[in-house]
């Protein structure tokens, strides 16, 4: 390999470092080629997105069982708490019908 293909490589690497993303191999099914270079995308966008996936991915490589109480969490993080909210609602009779 000539040297400005090895330089043009380690210009390459480096812009990727900087990034904060790194070049890898992995062996796998030819099958699951699209699968895995679709879920490599998406985890390099590093979004919530990437962040559930990488959590989904995770917990189930780890073969854990789900979190209890993710919804409850999730409530208590919402920006209504504290807001002291009328959720009251008026007692209707509602209407008469004839059967």
């Amino acid at each position: 390999m000539g040297s400005s293909q090895k330089r043009a490589i380690q210009n390459y690497r480096s812009r990727l470092s900087e990034r904060g993303l790194a070049r890898f191999e992995v062996l796998g099914r030819d099958a699951d080629r699209d699968l895995i270079r679709s879920l490599a995308r998406r985890l390099a966008e590093d979004g919530p997105d990437a962040s559930s996936l990488r959590a989904a991915v995770s917990q189930t490589i780890a073969g854990e069982p789900p979190k209890l109480g993710g919804i409850l969490a999730a409530l208590r993080r919402s920006p209504l708490v504290g807001a002291d909210l009328d959720l009251s609602r008026p007692h209707e009779e509602g209407r008469k019908i004839d059967l």
